[in-house]
Protein backbone atom coordinates (compact mmCIF):
# COMPACT_ATOMS: atom_id res chain seq x y z
CA UNK A 1 0.00 0.00 0.00
CA UNK A 2 1.60 3.31 -0.88
CA UNK A 3 2.20 5.71 1.41
CA UNK A 4 0.62 9.54 1.58
CA UNK A 5 4.49 10.79 0.80
CA UNK A 6 4.54 7.87 -2.41
CA UNK A 7 0.79 8.82 -3.47
CA UNK A 8 2.05 12.61 -3.22
CA UNK A 9 4.95 11.75 -5.45
CA UNK A 10 2.56 10.12 -8.28
CA UNK A 11 0.05 12.64 -8.18
CA UNK A 12 3.08 15.28 -8.97
CA UNK A 13 4.51 12.78 -11.57
CA UNK A 14 1.02 12.59 -12.99
CA UNK A 15 1.06 16.27 -12.79
CA UNK A 16 4.53 16.52 -14.77
CA UNK A 17 3.49 14.06 -17.30
CA UNK A 18 -0.32 15.37 -18.63
CA UNK A 19 1.25 18.95 -18.50
CA UNK A 20 3.05 17.53 -22.03
CA UNK A 21 1.82 19.27 -24.98
CA UNK A 22 1.25 15.59 -26.44
CA UNK A 23 2.02 11.74 -26.04
CA UNK A 24 5.50 11.39 -26.38
CA UNK A 25 7.54 8.11 -27.83
CA UNK A 26 8.19 7.32 -23.97
CA UNK A 27 4.57 8.65 -22.38
CA UNK A 28 1.62 6.80 -23.41
CA UNK A 29 -2.13 7.57 -22.04
CA UNK A 30 -5.07 5.52 -21.92
CA UNK A 31 -8.43 5.09 -20.76
CA UNK A 32 -9.36 1.50 -21.08
CA UNK A 33 -7.54 -1.77 -20.51
CA UNK A 34 -6.39 -4.26 -23.08
CA UNK A 35 -4.35 -6.79 -21.09
CA UNK A 36 -2.15 -7.95 -24.06
CA UNK A 37 -1.57 -4.85 -25.55
CA UNK A 38 -0.15 -3.57 -22.38
CA UNK A 39 2.98 -6.46 -23.22
CA UNK A 40 3.32 -4.68 -26.60
CA UNK A 41 3.52 -1.36 -25.04
CA UNK A 42 6.05 -2.07 -22.50
CA UNK A 43 8.22 -2.99 -25.58
CA UNK A 44 7.70 -0.18 -27.06
CA UNK A 45 7.83 2.15 -24.60
CA UNK A 46 11.51 0.46 -23.00
CA UNK A 47 12.82 0.28 -26.26
CA UNK A 48 11.72 4.00 -27.47
CA UNK A 49 13.33 5.46 -23.86
CA UNK A 50 16.29 3.83 -24.74
CA UNK A 51 16.18 5.39 -28.25
CA UNK A 52 15.79 9.17 -26.54
CA UNK A 53 18.17 8.55 -24.00
CA UNK A 54 15.68 8.31 -21.14
CA UNK A 55 15.91 5.49 -17.84
CA UNK A 56 11.98 5.45 -17.58
CA UNK A 57 9.01 5.37 -19.72
CA UNK A 58 5.53 5.52 -18.64
CA UNK A 59 1.89 3.49 -19.28
CA UNK A 60 -0.72 5.92 -17.80
CA UNK A 61 -4.80 4.60 -17.36
CA UNK A 62 -7.02 6.90 -16.35
CA UNK A 63 -5.83 10.10 -18.87
CA UNK A 64 -7.74 10.87 -21.63
CA UNK A 65 -4.75 10.37 -24.65
CA UNK A 66 -5.58 13.82 -26.33
CA UNK A 67 -7.22 15.83 -23.77
CA UNK A 68 -4.55 14.80 -21.02
CA UNK A 69 -7.98 15.24 -18.51
CA UNK A 70 -8.15 12.68 -15.42
CA UNK A 71 -10.73 10.91 -16.34
CA UNK A 72 -10.39 8.05 -14.16
CA UNK A 73 -9.91 3.93 -14.85
CA UNK A 74 -11.65 0.33 -13.87
CA UNK A 75 -8.00 -1.39 -14.34
CA UNK A 76 -7.18 -2.79 -11.16
CA UNK A 77 -3.65 -4.60 -12.03
CA UNK A 78 -3.07 -5.88 -8.55
CA UNK A 79 -6.24 -8.09 -8.96
CA UNK A 80 -5.76 -8.32 -13.08
CA UNK A 81 -5.45 -12.12 -14.29
CA UNK A 82 -4.70 -13.05 -17.53
CA UNK A 83 -5.46 -16.98 -18.36
CA UNK A 84 -5.93 -17.49 -14.84
CA UNK A 85 -2.21 -15.84 -13.74
CA UNK A 86 -1.80 -12.90 -11.92
CA UNK A 87 -1.26 -10.48 -14.79
CA UNK A 88 2.02 -9.15 -13.73
CA UNK A 89 3.56 -12.31 -13.83
CA UNK A 90 1.98 -13.68 -17.23
CA UNK A 91 3.85 -10.19 -18.50
CA UNK A 92 7.20 -11.11 -17.26
CA UNK A 93 6.71 -14.66 -18.49
CA UNK A 94 6.57 -13.06 -21.89
CA UNK A 95 8.64 -10.11 -21.95
CA UNK A 96 12.30 -10.94 -22.94
CA UNK A 97 14.98 -9.91 -22.07
CA UNK A 98 13.32 -9.01 -18.45
CA UNK A 99 13.10 -5.50 -17.55
CA UNK A 100 11.90 -3.89 -14.13
CA UNK A 101 8.35 -2.51 -14.57
CA UNK A 102 6.18 -1.02 -11.80
CA UNK A 103 1.97 -1.00 -11.52
CA UNK A 104 1.40 2.15 -9.37
CA UNK A 105 -2.45 2.63 -8.49
CA UNK A 106 -3.41 5.47 -6.44
CA UNK A 107 -6.45 7.70 -5.90
CA UNK A 108 -5.69 11.04 -7.81
CA UNK A 109 -7.54 14.68 -5.93
CA UNK A 110 -10.76 14.37 -7.94
CA UNK A 111 -11.47 10.70 -6.48
CA UNK A 112 -10.44 9.66 -9.96
CA UNK A 113 -8.82 6.14 -9.98
CA UNK A 114 -5.38 6.17 -11.81
CA UNK A 115 -2.53 3.51 -12.43
CA UNK A 116 1.23 4.34 -13.50
CA UNK A 117 3.21 1.51 -15.04
CA UNK A 118 6.80 2.76 -14.64
CA UNK A 119 9.19 0.69 -17.37
CA UNK A 120 12.73 0.78 -17.83
CA UNK A 121 14.45 1.69 -20.93
CA UNK A 122 15.88 -1.25 -22.98
CA UNK A 123 20.22 -1.37 -22.01
CA UNK A 124 21.57 -3.89 -24.22
CA UNK A 125 19.13 -5.09 -26.65
CA UNK A 126 15.62 -4.27 -27.60
CA UNK A 127 12.76 -5.47 -25.52
CA UNK A 128 10.29 -8.26 -26.87
CA UNK A 129 7.11 -9.06 -25.58
CA UNK A 130 5.44 -12.70 -26.82
CA UNK A 131 8.82 -12.82 -29.14
CA UNK A 132 8.48 -9.53 -30.74
CA UNK A 133 9.69 -5.92 -30.47
CA UNK A 134 7.83 -2.78 -30.39
CA UNK A 135 8.92 0.61 -30.81
CA UNK A 136 6.83 4.23 -30.57
CA UNK A 137 6.71 6.31 -33.99
CA UNK A 138 5.51 9.31 -32.50
CA UNK A 139 2.41 8.31 -30.65
CA UNK A 140 2.03 4.60 -32.17
CA UNK A 141 3.42 1.71 -31.38
CA UNK A 142 4.77 -0.11 -34.37
CA UNK A 143 6.75 -3.39 -34.66
CA UNK A 144 10.24 -2.39 -34.87
CA UNK A 145 11.77 -4.57 -37.98
CA UNK A 146 8.74 -2.83 -39.89
CA UNK A 147 11.18 0.28 -39.04
CA UNK A 148 14.63 -0.42 -39.86
CA UNK A 149 16.36 3.47 -39.43
CA UNK A 150 14.59 3.09 -35.75
CA UNK A 151 16.29 -0.49 -35.09
CA UNK A 152 19.73 0.30 -36.57
CA UNK A 153 19.81 3.74 -34.34
CA UNK A 154 18.61 1.46 -31.26
CA UNK A 155 21.35 -0.87 -31.82
CA UNK A 156 23.83 1.80 -31.93
CA UNK A 157 22.58 3.14 -28.53
CA UNK A 158 23.58 -0.25 -26.68
CA UNK A 159 27.15 -0.34 -28.53
CA UNK A 160 27.48 3.05 -27.42
CA UNK A 161 26.26 2.73 -23.83
CA UNK A 162 29.36 2.17 -21.92
CA UNK A 163 29.49 -1.02 -19.53
CA UNK A 164 29.62 1.12 -16.50
CA UNK A 165 26.70 3.27 -17.15
CA UNK A 166 24.40 0.10 -17.75
CA UNK A 167 22.23 -1.00 -15.19
CA UNK A 168 22.87 -3.36 -13.04
CA UNK A 169 20.30 -6.43 -12.14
Amino acid sequence: MPTEQNIDQLRALLKELCHLPDETEWVEFKHNVDVVKIGEYISALANSAALLGKQTAYLVYGVDDKTHDVVGTKFTPSTQKHKGQELESWLLQKTAPKIHFQFYEFTHTNNKHVVIVEIQAATHTPVQFDGTEYIRVGSYKKKLREFAEKERALWRVFDNTPFEQQLAA
